[in-house]
């Protein structure tokens, strides 16, 4: 009883998942503009505002003209302003996403 209890649970975590796409980006730059900021390299400005200046990690989404705070605040460095594709879910207020996975979108 209890394996299947804990096999239903998973399968309606998982069924509550989303996609996401957008740019790595940090709370600072939400829509993923660096420009003004005169750092160098986009990502370089992403991971500089995060670590020095007590940022937060960000997904830009381009289409919708959200950005969402990440929950997993340590993946994401590694894909600094590229564009991923986040597999999670959106709290309810709908501005954290609780990360299950970060890729590089295709």
């Amino acid at each position: 009883m209890k394996k299947q209890l804990l096999i239903l649970m998973a399968a309606a975590s998982l069924a509550s998942a989303a996609t996401f796409t957008g740019i790595i980006t940090d709370n600072m730059c939400d829509n993923g503009d660096h420009k003004d900021m005169n750092m160098g390299p986009d990502a370089k400005c992403v991971v500089a505002c995060v670590k020095s200046m007590n940022g937060k990690y960000m997904l830009y989404d381009a289409k919708a003209k959200k950005a969402y705070e990440l929950s997993d605040q340590t993946t994401p460095e590694k894909f600094a302003a590229k564009k991923v594709t986040v597999v999670g879910t959106l709290d309810e207020a709908g501005k954290i996403l609780k990360v299950d996975s970060i890729a590089a979108a295709r």
